[in-house]
């Protein structure tokens, strides 16, 4: 297994198959103080931490209480008491307007919206409120303590109301932050600097990574910065560019053009808004070339923003029209979702035509 795999973490299924195992992976701690965990462990974790080092810190959305469905708040009310980890009504927007007040008023809301795509009931209260809270005070008040988390994205059979990719909704309101984790181990670093960072900030988390990426993540407190993007592999042929559970996909297809003779640099962003362009920008000045996959339809989605900047900053260094392989412009199919997602094939083939160019 190659370096750059490892530290996008251990796929215990093939990346093909989107299916989810329903086993909780946590083994033991080694001598170096770190436990292989699966992403929601990763992410149980963190919260554990923010709410023991923090008593301003409250946990609240639907069944978290019991740990959740996808279990990522197992636990949290057994130790820290129904005060700080409840239960709310079935009502997003109720959610995040509540935690738009938790938060103004001195403390960390960390509200869960149960999936991405039930979010735009609270779409009103995240951009006209959250995000803009501090600007219309004048920097009076803030609700910076708000921090929305939510699963994203394709799971093998979630269907239309289940699989969906919305940030790029969130990526056109100034005054949030939307951060998206590949592994476990950044999964926990980013969502405590999500947590204590002085902005509103939406946590998209890869569901269908849950259970099947498994790494070694410290114990310890500790956090990822944002903002900043990390190139995960280096190549000189031409520069891929994504987030999120797409970024195992993007790697298989670097590992099938480097048997082909093509060396691929890959960048996870890590942070969609405010993204670091100038990570991107040194990488496709060196390579010439662009790559942006996403599973979020490519009409709109944040690919298009990549796309232009880097038109706008490299246009006379690239050799090749920048290249999009994302979800198709239709509602997210259910048994038609093979066809539907940016596959390693549309990916590989992608690579090949650019370079070709």
């Amino acid at each position: 297994m190659s370096t750059s795999m490892k530290r996008l973490g251990k796929w215990v299924s093939l990346v093909s198959k989107r299916g989810l195992s329903t086993s909780c992976i946590q083994k033991d701690v080694s001598e170096n103080g770190v436990k292989s965990l699966n992403l929601y462990s990763a992410i149980n974790q963190a919260l554990h931490i923010a709410l023991d080092t923090d008593p301003r810190a409250y946990v609240f959305g639907e069944d978290v209480g019991f740990g959740g469905v996808f279990r990522c708040t197992t636990g949290l009310a057994d130790r820290f008491g129904k005060n700080r980890v409840f239960n709310t009504p079935l009502c997003e927007q109720g959610i995040v307007g509540f935690g738009i007040g938790l938060a103004a008023m001195g403390n960390r809301a960390i509200a869960e919206i149960q999936f991405a795509d039930y979010i735009f009931p609270a779409f009103d209260q995240i951009v006209n409120e959250a995000a803009k809270f501090r600007y219309r005070s004048g920097n009076q008040f803030n609700c910076g303590g708000l921090t929305i988390r939510t699963p994203y994205g394709a799971v093998g059979h979630g269907g239309h109301y289940h699989s969906q990719s919305p940030e790029a909704f969130f990526c056109h309101v100034p005054g949030i932050k939307v951060v998206i984790p590949r592994s476990p181990k950044e999964a926990k670093g980013l969502l405590l600097s999500c947590i204590r960072d002085p902005n509103p900030i939406v946590f998209f988390e890869p569901k269908w990574l849950y259970r099947l990426a498994v790494e070694e993540v410290p114990e310890d407190d500790y956090m990822t910065p944002l903002s900043e993007a990390e190139v995960i592999r280096q190549g000189c042929d031409i520069t891929l560019v994504g987030w999120g559970a797409q970024l195992s996909i993007m790697e298989q297809a670097c590992l099938d053009a480097e048997k082909e003779g093509i060396s691929c640099e890959l960048i996870d962003l890590k942070t969609l808004i405010p993204w670091d362009k100038e990570t991107v920008e040194a990488s496709v000045k060196k390579t010439g070339r662009l790559l942006i996959s996403h599973e979020a339809p490519v009409t709109g989605g944040f690919g298009a923003e990549i796309s232009a900047s880097i038109l706008e900053r490299c246009f006379s260094r690239l050799e090749a029209p920048v290249a999009r392989v994302c979800g198709l412009d239709t509602p997210f199919p259910l048994v038609f979702e093979p066809f539907y997602m940016p596959t390693k094939n549309k990916i590989l083939d992608a690579i090949k035509s650019t370079v070709n160019y």
